[in-house]
């Protein structure tokens, strides 16, 4: 590809000579006209002015009514540095950057970024004027963090029509690694990458359905860079996922993100580690080496004490503010079927200890003796009996399952240390009986009441899809995380979906 853009003609004495691999490189030929055009990308820069304009307005004029309502001096220099400042931290934060507007920074971000713009005005404040009082101006700063966390929840609604920037990606690699994540991207929505095609490396064919534009050669080749940047402006895709593999590693991964980025064609590596959170990844070098140190899970410390604290005293507020709610299903569940109120069934808990989990009954009373002819109904793919249309759920059993409100009880659990507020599904014991090595691991953190399960799709999922996302949790959880799970499980609940 010249400098131009324009991707270099291809002549024989470039290609392999292998006859079969030549006529497979090629891929199909793309025809373009204005009917196959991609739809127009979301391009952040457009709104960048009003992003910066509502962080600048946004702290700027309540700093200045709360200082001028306050009888301090320079109110409105004062007011409107910090609202500079504030825009200059989250610009040198990368706030306004395409990947910064693209995924839309939360609360926390805005919190991290308004803690350093507090440290920034109490030396200038200091250095300038030393009337100002300090408490008045912290005062002064909190609406500008309000609007600015306020304006990063709204972007992330389901009804704000915001969409999130996707990046048009093109993976790159042997056949069975682009296969596996083109097959991950698309198996996810909580991401900004949209697959449009891949080039794979070699003769093997792909089971992914993107589109193959070209391919690269067994051996490194000089024309590996023309053939991605070309198969990438053929498809408008604005960044290469390269996949290493014994075909494509070191020298020959070197030299193509050279051409990458001469061809201006942004470039990402995927890491053979998975199921990593981004917070536990720290890169570092050494001789030449780039290293990715992973920090080990949290086990301990002082958020795992303040795991604990909040699990117990949210389900003992939870329990009190509940407790008509509580008195009103209690009351359905006893007057509309034969049996207890309660369900009382042994679950697995923290390092497969068994533990009584409480649930409102949904079922008839001899369910368990039921199971075993249904067995062959089995809905679900792997340790889980799930079933749509269970024969056992009562009438009123079916809506405490949409809603979720058969589950409650567990609040006691959470309250005796038995369960969290967030975790993994607590399983049966026959359940675990099956388990192998991997599934085992769900078992190193105390089971949950909601979780990524949960807000993932619930009975929906695959076996395989639940494990896994247990298996980020386990692996992954941190306090912040709680919090937020705990606020998707708002809408899972609310919309019902894949509860029965």
């Amino acid at each position: 590809m010249g400098l131009a853009g324009a991707p270099r003609p291809r002549t024989p004495s470039h290609r392999p000579r292998r006859q079969d691999f030549d006529r497979l490189r090629q891929g199909p030929t793309v025809q373009r006209d204005r009917f196959d055009r991609p739809g127009p990308k979301s391009r952040p820069g457009r709104y960048l002015p009003l992003v910066i304009g509502f962080d600048l307005f946004g702290l700027g004029i309540p700093a200045w009514l709360v200082l001028r309502t306050d009888g301090q001096p320079r109110a409105l220099a004062g007011a409107a540095a910090a609202a500079v400042v504030w825009s200059g931290v989250r610009a040198v934060r990368g706030r306004y950057t395409a990947r910064g507007t693209g995924r839309t920074p939360g609360v926390l971000t805005a919190t991290g970024d308004w803690l350093l713009l507090i440290g920034l005005m109490a030396v200038l404040w200091t250095a300038v004027d030393g009337t100002i009082d300090p408490a008045t101006a912290v005062v002064a700063l909190v609406p500008g963090l309000l609007a600015t966390a306020a304006a990063s929840g709204a972007r992330r609604l389901p009804w704000s029509g915001r969409r999130r920037t996707a990046r048009r990606v093109l993976v790159v690699g042997e056949a069975a690694g682009v296969d596996r994540a083109v097959r991950l991207l698309a198996a996810r929505a909580d991401h900004g990458y949209l697959v449009v095609a891949a080039v794979p490396v070699g003769t093997t064919a792909l089971t992914c359905e993107a589109p193959v534009p070209g391919r690269l050669a067994p051996q490194p080749a000089d024309d590996d860079a023309s053939t991605v940047l070309g198969a990438a402006f053929a498809h408008e895709a604005d960044l290469a996922l390269v996949v290493p593999g014994p075909q494509l590693a070191e020298e020959r991964l070197r030299r193509l993100s050279w051409g990458l980025h001469d061809g201006g064609l942004d470039l990402s590596v995927l890491s053979h580690l998975s199921e990593i959170a981004e917070s536990r990844v720290r890169p570092s070098s050494a001789a030449g080496l780039t290293l990715l140190h992973i920090v080990p899970p949290l086990r301990r410390g002082p958020q795992q004490v303040l795991k604990a604290t909040v699990d117990r005293t949210g389900a003992a507020l939870g329990l009190i503010a509940l407790a008509p709610l509580l008195m009103a299903v209690a009351a359905a569940v006893r007057f509309t079927s034969a049996g207890p109120v309660f369900h009382r069934q042994i679950r697995q808990g923290q390092h497969n200890q068994p533990f009584t989990m409480w649930k409102f009954r949904t079922m008839v009373v001899d369910a368990e003796q039921h199971k075993a002819r249904l067995v062959t109904a089995n809905e679900n793919d792997g340790r889980m009996f799930k079933m749509r249309r269970d024969p056992r759920v009562t009438r009123v059993g079916r809506l405490l399952r949409r809603s979720s409100l058969d589950e409650l009880p567990q609040l006691f659990n959470v309250l005796r240390g038995d369960m969290s507020l967030v975790g993994p599904r607590p399983p049966l014991p026959d359940e675990v009986s099956r388990y192998d090595e991997r599934e085992l691991r769900r078992l190193a953190v105390r089971p949950g009441l909601t979780g990524l399960w949960q807000v993932s799709g619930r009975s929906d999922l695959s076996w395989q899809e639940t494990v896994s996302l247990d298996l980020w949790y386990v692996d992954n959880w941190s306090v912040a995380t709680d919090v937020g799970l705990m606020a998707r499980t708002l809408r899972a609940v609310t919309d019902g979906r894949g509860a029965y």
